[in-house]
């Protein structure tokens, strides 16, 4: 266990994002007995010129314009809300001139740290960087932390933002970071290439109000459907779920009926899917609602399509499915391999088919109840236990 230090985390997110957020979950749990400054990401001049009127942003612009932009959120975090606005250049298509220029952007980033470290006389700090290669790249040299850490929780190469200068950037700062921590296989593999002290940590869930003792409550739209219910829950999106395969089992098992909750981009709009009569789509639904849907579901769905983006990716659903007990079925990638023992893994709309029939068949007491115990060894805490190990490992002295 670290205790007493001080630790200084940039990334993606802000503080106040209103989804699920690795990086905040991290912060908490370092919190509990280390001091903690989050700091949100700098807004940007097109941010600033074109979405000034978008209530976050404006938020975000209101505190830094108070001057009061260091706010404490709980007995051992504080908050900051950088002032200085950066320069929107990642339209500049040599990577040679967006360093040199992303220097100056790092420079106003890291002083504006700066200030607030010495603020709350943080002293041999950690530096914790969630995913931010680009306007945090140079701060290991301008925070001179006692360590810096590099955490890759998504693969950021598969979307033309981050790709464009960060599949030099990414590498080189994997390369300069002290430790680079991974939330999957895929990715720990491959930060591997660049820095020789790199690890999977697995990925934590608050589970909290996944239980699956849900009450029974009313729900229409679902309740007036037949089993058996075979759910999907999350963004339906067709970079991340395979519409042919999904077209092709609920074509073959008109007896099943396919319900999806959650928003859907226009190739699932378009999609035959919606000329299905055992197909529903029941649109987005309040999270605290949720369960109770997923309660409902006989056997849940992971249909993902195979390409950059999903390979690397930890579905953090498949713990929220397993931990109400649901058999699950899933499309088999390098990151599913640790669920393989908990839940069906194919490829192909046959084997998917195979497996559903499986799962709904070996529905029994004694799998659910490993599914749930497997579930809820994936906690934050046993996240953050791994990192403290793995640094008291590798660097004792910081420790001291």
């Amino acid at each position: 266990m670290i205790k007493g230090k001080d630790i200084v985390i940039v990334g993606l997110q802000p503080w106040d994002i209103s989804i699920g957020s690795n990086c905040k979950n991290i912060a908490i749990e370092f919190s509990k007995f280390n001091r903690v400054l989050y700091v949100n990401a700098p807004i940007d001049r097109k941010t600033k010129l074109f979405q000034s009127r978008d209530p976050n942003i404006k938020k975000r612009l209101d505190i830094a314009k108070s001057g009061k932009n260091l706010i404490q959120v709980s007995d051992n975090i504080w908050n900051l809300y950088p002032i200085q606005i950066i320069e929107s250049i990642n339209w500049i298509p040599s990577t040679t001139i967006f360093k040199s220029l992303n220097k100056i952007n790092n420079r106003r980033f890291g002083n504006e740290i700066l200030k607030a470290i010495q603020k709350l006389s943080f002293i041999d700090y950690i530096l914790f960087n969630d995913s931010d290669m680009l306007r945090s790249f140079y701060l290991p040299e301008i925070l001179a932390p006692s360590l810096s850490i590099y955490y890759s929780r998504d693969n950021l190469m598969s979307q033309p933002y981050f790709y464009k200068h960060g599949h030099v950037l990414e590498p080189q700062l994997m390369s300069k970071s002290d430790i680079v921590f991974a939330n999957s296989e895929y990715l720990a593999k491959y930060a591997l290439r660049f820095n020789t002290n790199s690890f999977n940590i697995g990925q934590g869930c608050d589970l909290s109000v996944f239980h699956p003792y849900q009450k029974n409550i009313e729900l229409p739209d679902i309740d007036n459907i037949k089993g058996p219910i075979i759910g999907y829950i999350g963004a339906i999106s067709s970079l991340r779920l395979d519409i042919p395969l999904l077209e092709k089992i609920c074509e073959e098992r008109p007896d099943w009926n396919f319900v999806f909750i959650g928003g859907q981009d226009q190739p699932f709009l378009n999609s035959s899917l919606h000329d299905k009569k055992n197909v529903f789509f029941l649109g987005m639904k309040d999270v605290n609602l949720l369960p109770n849907y997923l309660a409902k579901f006989d056997l849940a769905i992971n249909p993902q399509s195979l390409n950059p983006m999903t390979e690397g990716n930890y579905p953090r659903k498949i713990d929220e499915y397993l931990a109400m007990g649901k058999p699950v079925v899933a499309t088999s990638t390098l990151t599913m391999e640790i669920f393989k023992n908990h839940v069906y893994l194919g490829k192909t709309p046959g084997e998917f088919i195979l497996l559903i029939e499986k799962g709904l068949i070996e529905n029994s007491e004694k799998k659910k109840s490993e599914r749930i115990s497997f579930a809820n060894t994936h906690t934050w805490e046993n996240c953050i236990i791994r990192i403290y190990q793995i640094i008291s490992d590798l660097f004792p002295n910081v420790l001291i």
